[in-house]
C-alpha cells in the first residue's frame, strides 16, 4: 500500500481559570486538525496518546476514536476536534498516533507530532533560570 498523505496539527491553550498551582493541577485545551490529502476516504479508528509531564511521569491513553467519534474524512477535507489535558506539573508534552483505515479496510498509522504544554508560570520561571 502506498503512503497515505494525512497531516495532523495541534494547538494548545493553557487554562489558568481551571488550573491551580497550589493543588498541582494544570489544564490545557487543545485542538487537533486531521487533513486528508490522500486520494482515498479514510476513517479514524483508534487513538494512542503519550502524555509526559516535566517530572518525567508518562501516561498512555488508548481507545477507540476521538471524543466518542470514529469520523470518516473525505479526500481534501479535514476533521477538527477539541479536548483537554490535565498535568500535575506546569509543563509537559503530548504526542501519539491514530490508527486509521481506508474504505477497503487497509489499516495504517498516522503520527501525531509532539506538542508542548506550557503554563505562563513555567515560561517565566524558565526565563529567570536562563
Amino acid at each position: 500500500m502506498k503512503k497515505m498523505n494525512i497531516s495532523v496539527t495541534a494547538k494548545a491553550v493553557y487554562l489558568p481559570d481551571q488550573s491551580s498551582a497550589e493543588e498541582h493541577r494544570f489544564l490545557w485545551s487543545y485542538e487537533i486538525t486531521i487533513l486528508n490529502q490522500s486520494d482515498q476516504i479514510v476513517q479514524l479508528l483508534n487513538r494512542c496518546w503519550r502524555i509526559t509531564d516535566v517530572s518525567g511521569h508518562i501516561e498512555e491513553v488508548q481507545g477507540p476514536g476521538v471524543i466518542g467519534l470514529q469520523p470518516l474524512i473525505k479526500v481534501g477535507k479535514s476533521f477538527s476536534y477539541a479536548s483537554f489535558c490535565q498535568l500535575l506539573t506546569p509543563q509537559g508534552s503530548m504526542e501519539g498516533s491514530y490508527e486509521m483505515q481506508t474504505l477497503d479496510e487497509e489499516r495504517f498509522t498516522v503520527q501525531i507530532p509532539k506538542f508542548i504544554l506550557i503554563s505562563p508560570m513555567s515560561a517565566g520561571a524558565r526565563t529567570l533560570l536562563h
